[in-house]
């Protein structure tokens, strides 16, 4: 009898702690698994929006054209050259307008229904110049800023003015100036420049 009782005020008693985890989400964050807790805090990853250009390196896949399918890099004239179908023009496309252009190439009596797929193997590089120690070109990595460029670049030199950066954009003409008192994105085939500091 004694026992019935325990188990029916435990009951409820579970009921309640259940209750109240689900409305504090507590429950939620507990139950999630860790690869999903992960993937909420990773920077965000460039959008299909993203635009290719000269640099950037491509992985294309080909579904049964193992010959086709492999890595191309974009050249300096913004074409990428690919068997049978050729030189396609690649910068300002996105991945996927690239994905139709060659499959309509491919589809010229050359491939039977080409299934065709198109990454980014390699994002374009970009460049740090100015009041750094190592300036040059450096490869890009996603949630880059600018304090991290200036980290790879080996850091400030002790005449580097640590307030303010200019940076020319990807295909812009002129620089920007940015304060550094928060967090800069670098973009691939930026020009990062630290200015001289004015004693």
């Amino acid at each position: 009898m004694q026992q019935r009782s325990i188990r029916a005020i435990g009951l409820p008693l579970l009921f309640i702690i259940m209750v109240l985890l689900a409305a504090s989400g507590l429950g939620a964050r507990l139950s999630a698994p860790a690869s999903a807790q992960a993937q909420t805090l990773a920077p965000a990853e460039p959008a299909a929006s993203y635009v290719l250009g000269p640099n950037d390196r491509i992985r294309l896949k080909v579904y049964g054209e193992s010959d086709i399918t492999g890595e191309y890099e974009i050249d300096s004239t913004g074409n990428v050259s690919v068997p049978l179908a050729g030189h396609l023009k690649a910068s300002g496309l996105t991945t996927r307008q690239l994905e139709r252009s060659i499959t309509s190439a491919l589809s010229k009596g050359i491939v039977r229904d080409p299934r065709v797929n198109v990454e980014i193997a390699l994002y374009r590089p970009y460049y740090i110049l100015g009041e750094v120690k190592k300036g040059g070109e450096y490869p890009y990595r996603l949630g880059l800023t600018v304090m991290d460029a200036v980290a790879s670049a080996g850091g400030f030199t002790y005449r580097a003015n640590e307030d303010r950066v200019y940076l020319r954009r990807f295909g812009a003409s002129a620089e920007e100036i940015y304060a550094l008192d928060a967090p800069v994105p670098v973009f691939p085939g930026d020009n990062i420049r630290i200015p001289e500091r004015y004693f």
